[in-house]
């Protein structure tokens, strides 16, 4: 048991499982893994981030005329790329993957729910129209809880999942990613997203190492 620690379980979504609207490499390979660490119960708290988007949201290539899925834009002084619609409210692609007990879970935070801003980490929105980057207020949440130490899994590791360790870290916790249950949107950021993680000192860890 880690007793000052959380799992945040990051986007295990449909939509971002091979052939859903916005898949991940390999994004249903680490679903068999995570129920186990969720049955295993070894974290003081359980946070589940759930993308939950409106129609026509400002991450949409379909949302900007003339622009394509992937392509980046400035937005409010930012660059936004630009994603195939995903994850939109009520429908099967936004549910959470049927294929863990999510009964376990402490908290199911909701994500991307403003139309004119992104969100991809659970601490923070993306910038927004003011310049500021709204607070979820998950940190609080766990600091009155008695975490200190977040491990970090899901989709996507260079997306969602990278952002969340960045904020947590800046929000005063010791972050760790759980590399074999992340999954990429490309496996070609990998390089990248190691770089970073190590320049920050953010750990990087398999579950085979938790006990």
């Amino acid at each position: 048991m880690h007793p000052h620690a959380a799992l945040i379980v990051v986007d295990v979504q449909p939509d971002f499982m091979p052939g859903g609207a916005l898949a991940c490499h390999e994004g249903d390979a680490i679903v068999p893994g995570l129920d186990r660490l969720l049955r295993q119960r070894l974290f003081k708290q359980v946070v589940v981030t759930q993308d939950w988007h409106p129609r026509g949201h400002i991450s949409f290539a379909s949302t900007h005329a003339g622009k394509s899925a992937f392509e980046t834009i400035p937005l409010y002084g930012h660059p936004q790329t630009l994603w195939p619609d995903h994850c939109v409210q009520d429908t099967p692609g936004a549910a959470l993957h049927p294929g863990i007990d999510w009964s376990l879970a402490d908290l199911i935070l909701r994500k991307g729910s403003h139309p004119a801003v992104d969100s991809y980490s659970a601490f923070q929105e993306n910038h927004g129209p003011d310049g500021e980057r709204p607070r979820t207020g998950l940190a609080g949440w766990l600091r009155e809880r008695g975490v200190s130490e977040v491990y970090a899994v899901g989709l996507a590791r260079d997306v969602c999942v990278l952002w969340t360790v960045q904020d947590a870290l800046e929000a005063g916790f010791t972050a760790h990613v759980i590399w074999d249950l992340t999954r990429p949107v490309t496996p070609h950021s990998d390089a990248a997203t190691r770089a970073t993680l190590q320049r920050l000192g953010i750990g990087i860890l398999d579950s085979a190492r938790l006990t």
